[in-house]
């Protein structure tokens, strides 16, 4: 009879998979991309600590977000980082030329509703983050923060509203 075994991980196939993910979920707390890149390589070289103790209760996508989300977590309230105040970073790559002013528009669109993402509060921000960056279902994402899924469907819709307030006058 055939036998469903566990998936064999091994951590480039993670990172070719599931990296681009954690950059972008990195990115989304920390606000820098240099800082992001380092939480990168801190998640996997955790995940590859980690891996056995990996229970399937989740995805694994999940189980690594989760740590990526501690680790920016952990970054935020370290010392070090209450007194060292973050670069900014000015430009930001486009594909379009200077004089297309529609995709220069809809850049600075992108660029004003991911800072005001960044200002939610952080139960706000999360359920937005795994809903709408992760594409994960209410579900995955209560489970990912360990939340009720009626606490995240509420979260979820006072982040759409207090983010729709902010952006009203911005756009």
């Amino acid at each position: 009879m055939y036998e469903d075994k566990e998936p064999v991980y091994d951590i480039e196939t993670l990172m070719r998979k599931y990296g681009n993910d954690v950059l972008r979920t990195a990115y989304m707390y920390v606000k820098d991309s240099h800082l992001a890149e380092d939480i990168f390589q801190d998640v996997f070289i955790k995940v590859n600590q980690k891996l056995e103790t990996f229970q399937g209760g989740s995805s694994i996508k999940t189980w690594m977000i989760r740590i990526t989300i501690n680790t920016c977590k952990d970054y935020l309230k370290s010392a070090w980082n209450q007194r060292v105040m973050p670069f900014t970073e000015f430009q930001e790559n486009t594909m379009a030329g200077e004089d297309d002013f529609t995709a220069v528009e809809q850049q600075d669109e992108n660029r004003i509703i991911r800072q005001e993402v960044m200002k939610l509060p952080d139960k706000y921000k999360d359920v937005l983050l795994c809903v709408y960056y992760h594409d994960m279902t209410i579900s995955e994402a209560a489970k990912l923060l360990h939340i009720a899924e009626g606490t995240a469907k509420s979260r979820l819709s006072r982040a759409k509203e207090k983010l729709k307030l902010c952006l009203e006058g911005r756009i």
